[in-house]
């Protein structure tokens, strides 16, 4: 059967995300599943005041896409029933598998797993955040600090079956200041690999050409001009970042 047409077909709800902050859908375009997020279900956010989160997850797809490493499923803006927003592929992610963890302290993995913090349950009882130690999401953590990406929360990360790490909810990305806040975090100080560096320099060289132009029409010059400068940076120290400033390095809540 022909894939339908995912910008001009109808889109049609088919049940809520009640546990988003934001007006969030679960949809289908002819047999396609698709998340349906409308502009008109935005809450504004007093430390991203200026811009729509739709314009800033679809931009993440695009630098997603100039990475070349599938971190941002396919995203785009289209009409709906609720009026304009962003539009995602649905990913089924496998429910064997968890590529961010808490585990009693005493019980984390000594082998491919990176510790990130400590800390007390509900229930006082003393408990790590692990996340794997992988390619696939170390490749993610990359792309989070060239996005600055502000709520990394370990539910916005899909674990699929064959291996792939897919990351979503990327409305609070791109803020022309420091918001970086993950929870991955255990490869800090860790040297860039090649893939690594030829990545963000795709990146780099993109926005000069057609990816600058492209998200000309969902950021503004301030937050593409600070996009080029974090990779320049990335790409000169040559190692992934220790958090910086005042502000929790972690979001709120962790999942």
């Amino acid at each position: 059967m022909p894939m339908p047409d995912l910008v001009t077909a109808e889109l049609s709800l088919t049940g809520r995300i009640t546990t988003a902050s934001n007006a969030t859908f679960l949809g289908t375009i002819g047999d396609v599943l698709v998340v349906y997020k409308p502009i008109a279900g935005e809450s504004p956010l007093w430390d991203f005041p200026q811009g729509l989160l739709a314009h800033r997850e679809v931009a993440a797809y695009l630098v997603s896409e100039v990475f070349g490493w599938g971190v941002v499923p396919h995203t785009w803006l289209r009409d709906g029933p609720l009026g304009e927003g962003m539009v995602q592929l649905w990913q089924e992610q496998d429910p064997a598998q968890s590529a961010v963890d808490l585990v009693a302290t005493d019980k984390v993995p000594e082998a491919g797993w990176k510790h990130v913090l400590e800390g007390r349950d509900e229930n006082g009882k003393m408990v790590a955040l692990i996340h794997e130690d992988s390619p696939a999401l170390r490749r993610m953590a990359v792309f989070d600090v060239v996005v600055n990406n502000a709520d990394r929360k370990g539910d916005h990360i899909l674990a699929m079956a064959d291996g792939r790490r897919h990351g979503v909810d990327h409305g609070l990305t791109f803020h022309r200041d420091h918001k970086l806040r993950t929870v991955l975090w255990g490869w800090l100080g860790d040297a860039l690999t090649e893939e690594e560096r030829a990545g963000i320099d795709r990146v780099s060289d993109a926005l000069q050409g057609d990816l600058g132009k492209n998200l000309a029409d969902l950021l503004s010059a301030e937050e593409i001009t600070s996009l080029a400068e974090r990779c320049a940076r990335l790409f000169s120290e040559g190692r992934l970042p220790a958090p910086s400033g005042e502000m929790s390095a972690v979001p709120w809540p962790l999942f």
